[in-house]
């Protein structure tokens, strides 16, 4: 077994954990988010100026037809005045008047789109796909004019560095792009630092340090998320200290009743007589009986302390619910006197408890009473401010005053009852204790007015999920 167990990890090769990555790099970080943040309304301003522009193109073509119709008719008329032989002189001479280009072009040389084309023939103004050269052809003659470009900034003759609404196109994105670098910034850095604090706290937990614990998130988007972690955390700290207690505790309490099967064995095998064997097998019966129920105390402990199940609470008559769980455990009890005295309690009042755990708790504290009461056992229950207090009193040995807190701790028991018949595991308070925890409740030891020990049960009368 161990030679093919040594075989099997070895083909599996020794475990190395993977290198850490490096710290999340808040530069990196903030130029991704920016370049897609800018690119996207990058994107979005140039689609929309397209739609736009493409929308009052034909707006805007029949303004410029409408303001500069008054000013080509009169250039058509000056030059209708001379002989055409003159026309070229005169073009040039009304050139240097103009701001704008001044010519005049044969009609076969220009190449326009079929609409304008078809409005230049027909002797109306044609304009240019930028709208920013018009052509008029001149009455009857092949001869066209030509005027523009109108802006500008499309004039060669008045070319002066970028154009002023390149200009002003720079500057107006150099502003934009610096406003949403500085908004990215801002929101970049909280979530880099909330990432920051999180990836260090899942190293550290990685590394078996479960107590590191998630600092509060500046980043409301990153709150749920460090909740969630430090849950895990938590759970997993809890589970492997108790898995660690469990180990420890059972591995100790299993050497008793094994050690005394296997002195029974020893002994069964050189015993003849028959009234000796017979006692000896009522003897690993007994063991074998006290390791079940050790291994049923210790599976229900963890079950507790590992699941921290999410309370299905509801609204209980607890005069009633005591009455039954008293009813159902009285039968234990033989000749001792349990009773429940319920007359502190208003009437009908209803506590919202757990019914699949609370009974645990109720059910380990009466039979722990069973065990070390003389002849009565008393369960009682009262309203304290919000809270309600069930009290379960015996007149047995009692607690001492520097035990009553120590018992609640899993596999305690007092030195006097270490006895099979009475001493138990050392299990059922502390699942006690893990029950009244899940109802943020507590459950404490004291003196009892009967003489021995007095357990109570404290825990909230609403939890606020649900409406008694």
């Amino acid at each position: 077994m161990t030679g093919n167990s040594g075989k099997r990890f070895s083909i599996l090769g020794p475990y190395t954990p993977a290198p850490w990555r490096e710290r999340y790099s808040l530069s990196r970080l903030f130029f991704n988010f920016y370049l897609l943040v800018m690119g996207s309304f990058v994107a979005i301003a140039i689609f929309a100026d397209f739609v736009i522009s493409t929308a009052v193109k034909g707006i805007t073509d029949d303004y410029t037809s409408r303001f500069m119709q008054g000013t080509i008719v009169l250039i058509e008329d000056e030059l209708f005045r001379k002989p055409r032989s003159k026309w070229p002189q005169a073009i040039e001479a009304l050139d240097q008047k103009f701001a704008y280009k001044l010519e005049i072009v044969d009609r076969w040389t220009l190449r326009l789109p079929p609409k304008q084309a078809e409005k230049l023939d027909n002797g109306e103004l044609a304009i240019d796909a930028q709208g920013d050269v018009i052509y008029h052809r001149l009455k009857q003659t092949p001869q066209v004019l030509v005027v523009g470009p109108i802006s500008p900034d499309h004039n060669p003759e008045y070319h002066r560095g970028l154009p002023l609404d390149l200009r002003i196109s720079l500057l107006t994105w150099s502003l934009i792009g610096v406003c949403l670098a500085i908004v990215v910034w801002l929101w970049v850095h909280p979530v880099w630092r909330d990432l920051e604090a999180m990836r260090q706290t899942a190293r550290a937990l990685g590394e078996g340090l479960f107590e590191a614990r998630a600092p509060s998130m500046r980043s409301s988007a990153f709150g749920p998320l460090a909740e969630t972690l430090n849950g895990m955390a938590e759970r997993i700290q809890r589970l492997i200290a108790t898995q660690k207690e469990l180990s420890s505790a059972i591995s100790h309490e299993l050497r008793t009743p094994i050690a005394r099967i296997r002195f029974a064995l020893e002994m069964l095998a050189e015993s003849d007589a028959p009234a000796e064997r017979e006692r000896l097998w009522r003897l690993m019966e007994g063991d074998l009986e006290e390791l079940d129920g050790l291994i049923d105390a210790s599976l229900t402990y963890a079950r507790f302390g590992r699941e921290q199940p999410d309370l299905q609470l509801t609204a209980v008559d607890i005069s009633l619910w005591l009455e039954e769980q008293v009813e159902a455990t009285r039968l234990l009890a033989r000749e001792l006197d349990v009773e429940l005295d319920a007359a502190a309690l208003p009437p009908m009042l209803y506590v919202e408890l757990d019914r699949r755990t609370m009974p645990h708790a109720i059910t380990n504290l009466l039979r722990n009473a069973m065990k070390y009461a003389k002849a009565r056992i008393l369960v009682s229950a009262e309203v304290n401010d919000d809270s309600i207090r069930v009290h379960v009193d015996d007149d047995g040995i009692g607690i001492p005053d520097e035990e009553r807190e120590r018992i609640f701790s899993p596999f305690t028991r007092l030195d006097r009852s270490r006895d099979r018949a009475t001493g138990g595991y050392g299990l059922g308070l502390a699942i006690v204790q893990l029950v009244l925890e899940q109802h943020h409740g507590a459950a404490s030891a004291g003196e009892s007015p009967l003489g021995g020990a007095r357990f109570t049960l404290a825990w909230p009368l609403s939890q606020n999920v649900t409406e008694s």
